[in-house]
């Protein structure tokens, strides 16, 4: 049993950085299976949502976390002691930055000084690496950058959307882990529930086709979950969810001109849904008006963003 656990390599490894730097876009395409959300507006990641990727000889937990910013409100704050609570026992950090970083940003002098705290090893990962010519000497120029501030490990260029030197950084991961066991049975690609990644497909859709403030104003709460797995005797996934918002003018334009915005988030998310679990999806969308429930720590409390 102890030589066995001397050939295989376990880590938890989470993947940190500010918002909308393609932490999620890296970690699905890591495990190539989308376990977490993907949008192009800022702090799409609410909850921190743990990837577990297998091979033959290793196992590495990831840990997708909220962007790092500056909250201004009780959500925000949420989400960044998430972020930071994952870096907790954690045997090395991805650090996800720009390749077009000529300077530390706001952002990122939070995240140092939260990283400067820990002893934990950082690997920097440089995305969108193929956005550039000279790839070599821009991914030396943004490293140089930040091994200013932080002792650094190792640095490597990749493209999180496209899958560029995705297989290279899983190696260089499996020869920096240290040997242990694993956690999760190899089939297993998340921890959490379907219930939980049909809430987040649905959410995405939403940010996908709302824009200014609706998209962050939105939590999705799903009250019923009835798959055919648990209920034999269904032939189809029953899901009834509720969009929550903070005002009125945010409910009126989530259900669109008669309907046709709440009519094509559905859509779009059930679609999703079936591809996920297999099952044909009856999606049963509801809204519901929370004034600023993103300040109000019993609604952030019921619905899992802190805990009491």
């Amino acid at each position: 049993m102890r030589e066995a656990a001397m050939n295989f390599k376990f880590g938890v490894v989470p993947i940190v950085g500010r918002p909308n730097v393609g932490k999620s876009s890296l970690l699905n395409n890591i495990l190539a299976y989308k376990v977490s959300i993907v949008s192009e507006k800022p702090q799409t990641t609410r909850n921190a949502i743990h990837g577990i990727y297998n091979e033959p000889e290793m196992q590495i937990v990831f840990t997708d976390t909220p962007g790092i910013h500056r909250p201004r409100h009780k959500l925000g704050e949420a989400l960044v002691k998430a972020a930071v609570r994952s870096l907790e026992n954690a045997d090395l950090i991805l650090y996800v930055v720009e390749v077009d970083d000529i300077s530390i940003s706001p952002e990122d002098d939070r995240i140092i000084e939260i990283l400067q705290e820990v002893s934990t090893p950082i690997f920097l990962v440089v995305n969108k690496i193929d956005q550039v010519q000279q790839s070599e000497r821009r991914l030396m120029a943004v490293a140089s950058l930040f091994k200013e501030k932080l002792p650094i490990v190792g640095a490597l260029g990749v493209s999180a959307k496209k899958g560029y030197n995705i297989d290279k950084l899983v190696q260089i991961l499996k020869d920096k882990l240290p040997a242990g066991f694993p956690w999760y049975d190899e089939e297993i690609l998340t921890d959490r529930p379907e219930r939980f990644l049909a809430g987040e497909i649905i959410r995405e859709k939403v940010l996908l086709l709302t824009h200014e403030e609706v998209p962050h104003s939105v939590a999705v709460e799903v009250e019923e979950y009835k798959s055919p797995d648990e209920y034999p005797e269904r032939d189809v996934l029953y899901i009834r969810a509720n969009l929550v918002v903070e005002r009125e003018g945010q409910k009126t334009i989530l259900i669109g001109k008669k309907g046709s915005k709440i009519k094509k988030i559905g859509s779009l998310a059930r679609s999703d849904i079936e591809t996920m679990t297999g099952h044909r999806v009856f999606l049963d969308l509801w809204i519901k008006v929370r004034p600023a429930w993103r300040k109000s720590e019993g609604e952030l409390w019921r619905m899992g963003y802190i805990e009491r």
